[in-house]
């Protein structure tokens, strides 16, 4: 495996082998699992899985997937149940799952709440004739899913409930992904995540992988002894850049056995 990593990225993973305690922080959809059309039929590659748990096996090393899911769906999707070692962040940071602590969440107003119920269901309404257009609840605002739409219904759906946002909740936060737009009146970002979740966990350095523009946030947050992801293709400010799910799935599988060889 490890000749067939360039240099560059080889001496990435040599050094963060080496951390004193590592975070291995992991966004889930299009990085671990493929896209689906339906949102909660994803599921981990089997070598992902098998990347996760060797590096779960190494010492002072955590891993954390950290997604724009609401905690729920994360759990669902990814397997994950009370006994899990990882750490989950969703709602792009806005809530979490530690293990022995349970859902740790930043806790949301009442009024907030109505508004985005009062919203979702006006979005429901504007987009039910457009064929192909998903409106997904979210624990601080909601998704609209254009994957299955024609590319006119998908620019309909998203001018509409833009429309109906900048109306009713023009502070919202809004966020563009992979034939998704989100709104949410939170603003944590998956930067807040990442950097919430160095600091629990005590982390000297941090690798973040994703493959959306959500996830630009995250790696540019990143600092000189951390390494930055990128899944695919897509502007990026990522050091390093894999094809797919499988080649992240065997840098990780490398940083596991590195780490292993130096910490174990």
């Amino acid at each position: 495996m490890t000749a067939d990593i360039p240099g560059a990225e080889r001496e990435a993973i040599e050094r963060l082998a080496a951390a004193e305690r590592l975070l291995v922080a992991l966004d889930f959809d299009g990085t671990l699992s493929p896209l689906e059309d339906e949102p909660m039929d994803a599921r981990m590659l089997p070598a992902a899985r098998d990347a996760v748990n060797a590096l779960l096996s190494t010492p002072d090393t955590v891993v954390a997937f950290v997604s724009g899911r609401s905690l729920v769906d994360l759990r669902e999707i990814a397997e994950h149940d009370d006994a899990s070692p990882i750490l989950l962040a969703g709602s792009h940071g806005a809530e979490f799952w530690m293990p022995g602590a349970g859902v740790v969440t930043h806790g949301e107003d009442a009024a907030d709440v109505a508004i985005r119920d009062t919203l979702r269901m006006r979005a429901e309404e504007e987009t039910a004739h457009l064929e192909g257009v998903w409106i997904e609840p979210k624990t601080f605002g909601f998704g609209v899913h254009t994957r299955r739409a024609a590319p006119e219904a998908a620019a309909e759906a998203d001018r509409r409930v833009d429309a109906i946002v900048a109306a009713g909740a023009p502070q919202w936060r809004r966020r563009t992904g992979h034939n998704i737009v989100e709104f949410a009146f939170r603003h944590e970002g998956k930067d807040s995540a990442v950097a919430e979740l160095r600091d629990r966990v005590r982390a000297t350095a941090v690798l973040f992988a994703g493959d959306d523009v959500t996830d630009e946030d995250a790696i540019k947050s990143l600092g000189e002894d951390d390494l930055g992801v990128r899944v695919g293709d897509g502007p990026t400010a990522a050091a390093v850049r894999v094809p797919d799910i499988a080649a992240l799935a065997g840098l990780l599988t490398e940083l596991a056995r590195q780490r292993a060889r130096l910490r174990g």
